[in-house]
């Protein structure tokens, strides 16, 4: 496919990607943004697209891609990594305000207490899964099935919510 073809065709596909770039972003500017790089990548890898394929999917790809992408760049920028012995993880987006509500503080040593409470065989999994933990590394270490290590951290969780309704947002 010459050049020229390949333009053509890139143009007349403007009006649908601007309306699904519009879809995912509900935003004029931002969408136009979003269809402006779209186009940048389509033409920067032309030589990559395959002729007698289908272009408009290609450039539906490269645009969800790109949405993707600048969406998880977006997030990795609002979150702040706290290095203390915790190392708490706070998505800064949330509050807007860069502090948090005092209505929105919890006593951390009183939910510990409630997480304490639990019995051990909902605890232990329920703590290795917020340490980080992936189900089938706590299903290995404790020998037990997933679905059962799944179960008791569901569990764990409605057991929390309960005994912590005063925390409900």
């Amino acid at each position: 496919m010459s050049t020229y073809n390949f333009n053509e065709e890139l143009i007349a596909f403007e009006r649908p990607l601007k309306s699904f770039a519009y879809g995912f972003t509900n935003n004029e500017e931002e969408a136009n943004d979003l269809l402006q790089e779209t186009f940048l990548k389509a033409l920067t890898y032309r030589s990559k697209f395959k002729a007698q394929t289908n272009l408009k999917g290609w450039l539906y790809t490269i645009m969800r891609n790109t949405f993707i992408n600048n969406y998880r760049k977006a997030m990795r920028a609002n979150t702040i990594i706290d290095r203390t012995d915790e190392q708490y993880f706070i998505n800064s987006a949330s509050t807007g305000k860069g502090f948090a509500d005092p209505d929105s503080v919890f006593s951390h040593a009183q939910i510990v207490k409630v997480v304490d409470r639990l019995e051990e065989d909902y605890r232990v999994p329920f703590e290795m899964y917020n340490n980080g933990f992936k189900y089938k590394e706590i299903a290995a270490k404790l020998d037990l099935p997933i679905g059962t290590i799944k179960s008791r951290i569901f569990l764990a969780r409605k057991k929390l919510m309960s005994s912590l309704s005063d925390y409900r947002v």
